[in-house]
């Protein structure tokens, strides 16, 4: 056996996960979202006026098959066109909504075979990133820098119905709103602000969308 130790943040203690449950517009689609960390979950769990609880759960990965999008073989390329294709996205101008085809097209990695997806977690913040590049605003440097602001880490999706059978509930711990949705806020707040410093500066030698659709992409943008 290779047992993982995972936390689920939410507004409730969840014992059985179910399989085809959760929201279809998340990052990486339907599936039950989790972290290693269980300070994350804690955050994730609470909101500005209610409390919530970090679920502590095994996972037994022995001969699960898992996409890890931190492999050097994935780009940030990837990881955005997994985004446009799961979450809804708000399509503002043409460049938009051609770079959105275009990165579909040529990075949309097929998620369907999968057990379990690890990968970045793309809350509010970071989807505005992730929209500004698309949008051409900004280069894809700065993009990856923006990537690495407020330390989000790294989310485990179980998605296939054999993966939910080897999810086994282990405990739970309290998750106190007014400790850790400031802690919440901080850590958006804090990667917007640095982002939005970043995004100011003209960067005039950087690749952007339009320049990978131009000259036909590459594959070392990595996060």
């Amino acid at each position: 056996m290779n047992v993982i130790k995972l936390y689920h943040g939410s507004e409730k203690i969840v014992e059985q996960p179910q399989f085809g449950k959760g929201k279809a517009y998340n990052d990486y689609g339907r599936g039950f979202y989790c972290t290693e960390s269980i300070e994350l979950a804690k955050e994730w769990a609470c909101n500005e006026n209610e409390s919530g609880f970090a679920n502590c759960y095994e996972l037994d990965i022995d001969g699960l098959k898992i996409l890890n999008l931190s492999d050097e073989k994935y780009t940030i390329l990837n990881w955005i066109a997994l985004l446009t294709d799961n979450r809804r996205v708000r399509v503002s101008t043409p460049i938009m909504r051609r770079a959105i085809e275009w990165l579909r097209e040529n990075y949309l990695i097929d998620i369907s075979e999968y057990d379990v997806i690890v990968g970045y977690r793309a809350d509010d913040a970071y989807f505005s990133f992730a929209r500004a590049f698309v949008n051409n605003e900004i280069s894809l440097s700065q993009l990856s820098y923006a990537m690495r602001l407020g330390k989000l880490g790294e989310q485990w999706v179980i998605k296939s119905e054999r993966a939910f059978e080897r999810l086994k509930f282990v405990s739970y711990e309290r998750a106190e709103c007014d400790k850790y949705y400031p802690l919440r806020k901080a850590r958006g707040d804090e990667a917007r602000e640095a982002f939005e410093r970043e995004a100011e500066k003209d960067d005039l030698n950087g690749i952007y969308i339009r320049d990978l659709m131009r000259e036909g992409g590459q594959n070392n943008a990595r996060l």
